[in-house]
């Protein structure tokens, strides 16, 4: 026992890793109420992600993956497995750099999300082995309307699907061999904003014969359609919805043979349809064209989500400085039947604000794309707009991240249970009520806030604020660039209008292996005007509340 609890005060101020105690269940995911959570090591876990770049994943390359993720304070790295480097040749296998990912994201102290680069990658087939794409008569390409082959696997093709379900399940099967019970890995990454980029539909004989038979009976019978072929099915929509179930029903079969190995959580990441500019005189983007037709988009979640129950996640990418196009997305994503994840994000400005947002609305994770290339050049989103270079580095994941690095397990459990709360900054909106149980949370973006006036809101939009019920009267909260203050709820004042909210105690401290401890007691001007966080580095701030009379009665009769 001496020599045990040595070894652990050795090991502490070395800083050297102890085995942590291991669970013997494997990642999953947990719903309670519609709310979901991912589950590692019997615990809630909130991802604070961060993908590197596509050709990341190799051994040069780690590295300065590893020291980005740590300086931006993620807890999981999000790294692309290549099939053409795992199976170089027909059945012959390499998990040389799987096996790299794996043990050095254990000794960074890092979870891994596997990025499957299979059949799709952006909506085309560039990480298929070379003897896939020098064979096109054994495996088939997508054709389009006028015969010509497509850079795009088809998906009628049954000997395609069979070499991915046969990559697959072997990449899954080595993840468990390794990782069966430390853990390291809690998702994958299924192909990558699958569909066809170049053609609405594949055209070649084997799935025009399939656009001409009958719609599947057990897709027919979920979306209530009457039997027919497709276009009888589904109308001027009938090729991108031809696309969408082809391309999920092959994906499914390929998350199946992998589960079957191996049954971690499996996601699919989206492209997603863009809305399209209000000169261009359409009503709608172009499938195949502005996005992966068949990918499973907002109008085809309900194809894939019938045709793809293996999988767990259809996870949006997000690309863009429109708010109101996030909350779309959020509220299209984030379904009783769909755990909301953003697998992608861009690494600039409209990062902090959309990590809280998402948060709010239960997401069990949110990761920015290309951290270990931060000093690259801007990237254009989806729309064309480039963001300059000091918009880029306004707000830093880093921040977000670094907050709630301690806590991420309490604040993943108060989400699944219905506690937790953000509100984050908007034109016109720089002063927002949160609607607590018990209270009213009043807060204010901006400073300086004179007595009296109304906040004056960031000149970026990103003042962002987070509450969880601790208790009755109980509250965590903090944020950036907002002050938050607490009032007795209107609907409790309807019931009993003789009262006032006060603080007994706001105690700044942080969790610590899931137990909080306070480090100074505030007053005074820290609690005086409401709890202020101001700046990039903000505190973690419980506090203790009561009501007690606005006035007292006795006296306020005898005046009357």
């Amino acid at each position: 026992m001496k020599k045990l609890m040595l070894c652990a005060f050795v090991a502490t101020l070395l800083r050297c890793p102890i085995a942590p105690a291991q669970s013997t269940e494997i990642p999953h995911l947990e719903k309670r109420d519609n709310r979901f959570a991912l589950i590692v090591d019997d615990k809630p876990f909130l991802i604070l992600g961060g993908q590197i770049n596509n050709s990341s994943a190799w051994p040069a390359e780690l590295p300065d993956a590893w020291s980005a993720a740590e300086a931006i304070h993620a807890n999981t790295v999000e790294a692309p497995v290549y099939w053409e480097q795992i199976e170089p040749a027909h059945g012959s296998f390499d998990f040389g750099n799987v096996d790299l990912l794996v043990n050095q994201a254990r000794e960074h102290h890092l979870h891994l999300v596997l990025l499957w680069f299979g059949t799709w990658k952006n909506g085309q087939n560039h990480y298929v082995p070379e003897w896939i794409k020098s064979d096109p008569k054994t495996y088939p390409r997508e054709e389009n309307a006028y015969g010509k082959l497509l850079d795009v696997m088809s998906a009628s093709s049954q000997a395609n699907l069979d070499a991915d379900k046969a990559a697959f399940a072997a990449l899954l099967r080595h993840v468990k061999t390794i990782d069966g019970a430390q853990h390291t890995v809690i998702l994958v990454q299924v192909e990558n904003e699958s569909g066809s980029v170049g053609s609405i539909r594949d055209y070649s004989p084997a799935a025009q014969k399939a656009f001409e038979a009958e719609v599947p009976a057990e897709l027919a019978r979920v979306l209530k359609l009457r039997p027919g072929n497709w276009t009888q099915g589904f109308g001027p929509d009938a090729d991108e919805s031809f696309a969408a179930y082809s391309t999920a029903h092959y994906i499914n079969q390929v998350v199946a043979a992998g589960k079957a190995e191996y049954p971690l959580p499996m996601y699919c990441n989206v492209w997603f349809a863009y809305p399209v500019h209000a000169l261009e005189n359409r009503d709608r983007p172009s499938a195949g064209q502005e996005y992966p037709s068949g990918g499973p988009q907002q109008a085809n979640i309900a194809i894939w989500k019938a045709a793809g129950p293996a999988i767990d996640m259809l996870a949006p990418d997000f690309y863009s400085d429109d708010f109101t196009l996030f909350r779309s997305i959020v509220a299209t994503y984030g379904r009783a039947d769909n755990p909301l994840f953003f697998p992608e994000s861009r690494f600039d400005a409209t990062f902090g604000r959309y990590f809280f947002y998402a948060l709010g609305h239960g997401a069990i994770g949110f990761s920015p794309f290309g951290i270990d290339r931060s000093t690259q050049p801007a990237v254009p989103n989806p729309q064309g707009i480039i963001a300059s270079e000091a918009a880029q580095r306004a707000v830093n994941p880093a921040e977000n991240f670094a907050l709630f690095h301690g806590p991420e397990q309490q604040i993943a459990e108060l989400n699944l249970e219905g506690r937790l709360y953000t509100a984050v900054e908007d034109r016109g909106a720089a002063r927002q009520a949160i609607h607590l149980p018990g209270a009213d949370a009043v807060v204010s973006f901006g400073f300086p806030q004179p007595d009296g006036a109304y906040p004056p809101g960031t000149s970026t939009l990103q003042g962002r604020a987070l509450v969880a019920q601790l208790g009755p009267l109980d509250f965590l909260v903090t944020g950036f660039d907002v002050s938050v203050s607490f009032a007795v709820s209107a609907a409790a004042l309807d019931k009993q209008p003789n009262q006032q909210m006060e603080i007994l105690r706001a105690e700044e401290g942080q969790y610590v292996e899931g137990t909080w401890q306070a480090t100074r007691i505030l007053n005074g001007d820290q609690t005086d005007r409401g709890l202020n966080f101001r700046g990039s580095s903000p505190s973690l701030v419980r506090i203790h509340l009561h009501t007690l009379p606005l006035y007292d009665e006795a006296v306020h009769r005898g005046a009357q």
